[in-house]
Formats: C-alpha cells, structure tokens, sequence
C-alpha cells in the first residue's frame, strides 16, 4: 500500500488560473495542468528567492519532496513556453496556511492558523462558546466549490 500523500501548505493562491499563448483560439491549444502546491513552490523559490530549505519548511514537507514538487512545475512551465500549450492552475494536495471559520449562531469570522488546523477544526466559536461553526470559503477563481483542502476532486 502507497504513503498517504502529506498536504502541502500553501499561502498564495491565484486570481488568474488561466494562460494562454495569444492570437491561438483556445479551441486549438493544448494545456498543461499545475497543481497550486506546484505554482506555491514555484514562487517561493523563483519570485520569493528562498533557499530551498526555507521553502520546504514553509509548505511543511521534506526538502526532497519539495524538490520534486518544484521540477515538475518547473518541467510543465517549460513545456507550455516552448511548445505554445495552455496553462490551467487546478486542484492539488494542498491545505491553506490560514483558514477563516464563521459562527453560525452569532455571525463572528475569525481566521485559525495551519498549524491549529492539522488537529483539527475549531470545536467551537471563540466568542460565544457554541459548536455552531462553518468554515467561510473565499472566492477562489478556477476552483469551483472544492474549498480550501483538495485533494483529485474530493472536498475536505
């Protein structure tokens, strides 16, 4: 039996999830699929300019994992500029590094950290105490209803 996948945390996720060659009908254009982890280790590394140490730490996996994850991006980025495809930014293992939950008896929104999230959701609102808890998704371009954890087109 394969490892279980280990979520990657992700801090930045795009408004624009679609890139095309221009003067190409889309019709015509075949694309390349990066997954957010992918674009999120792309941009720490290349536009953030972080070692690759730092970068590993921030989305919490393994230096080697994050290797990985950074030359796939690398690869498909690559094969969309010199070969004229399509880049479509979707779907992953992703968790987002903040995540904003609204109480469903008095209104209040509040953001929990990842790191309070690995063990779970909050079990109750921090202002009135009651279980009545949702979490509040943003608008998230590209991404459909799939929240904030994805995971091959399951929603956490």
């Amino acid at each position: 039996m394969p490892r279980p996948i280990k979520w990657r945390r992700v801090d930045f996720v795009p408004k624009v999830t679609y890139f095309k060659p221009a003067g190409m009908p889309i019709h015509l254009i075949e694309e390349v699929s990066l997954s957010v982890e992918e674009l999120e280790a792309v941009r720490l590394k290349d536009r953030e300019g972080l070692q690759q140490e730092e970068c590993a730490q921030r989305m919490h996996i393994s230096r080697p994992t994050f290797h990985r994850v950074l030359e796939s991006a690398r690869s498909k980025i690559a094969d969309a500029l010199a070969n004229g495809k399509a880049i479509r930014i979707e779907g992953g293992n992703f968790e987002m590094a903040r995540r904003r939950f609204r109480c469903g008896w008095d209104g209040h929104e509040w953001e929990v950290p990842f790191e309070q999230i690995v063990a779970g959701p909050p079990p109750v609102c921090p202002r009135c105490h009651r279980p009545d808890i949702q979490p509040v998704h943003p608008p998230m371009p590209g991404f459909g209803s799939r929240g904030w954890r994805h995971r091959r087109g399951r929603k956490w």
